[in-house]
């Protein structure tokens, strides 16, 4: 059975902390390895760094899990963008695991 997909973009690593943290206790939802984005623009952005949370489980948990981080992190920094595959199809699953935190 296939599992859903919640995407969450936060400014900055802290955040993403509080999101996952958030998102874990709302729901049953496990979390996939984090990922960061530096724009071009980060000077202009309220935190040079963008990270994004991969959560997954049942879309219910899912929704629930995404809704509470964005909730929690609205009072951190903010929420970039935010969304949820239903049904992660089976070739994009190895592209859940690929991160940019261990690139130079």
């Amino acid at each position: 059975m296939a599992m859903a997909t919640g995407f969450l973009e936060v400014y900055g690593l802290a955040a993403a902390f509080v999101a996952v943290d958030a998102g874990c206790k709302a729901a049953a939802v496990t979390v996939e390895t984090l990922d960061k984005n530096k724009p071009g623009n980060a000077d202009a952005l309220p935190v040079p760094l963008i990270v994004l949370i991969k959560f997954r489980g049942t879309v219910e948990n899912v929704k629930a899990a995404v809704e509470a981080a964005a909730e929690a992190v609205s009072k951190v920094s903010g929420v970039v963008s935010k969304h949820v595959i239903a049904n992660t199809e089976e070739s994009t699953e190895k592209m859940l695991k690929l991160n940019a935190f261990d690139k130079k």
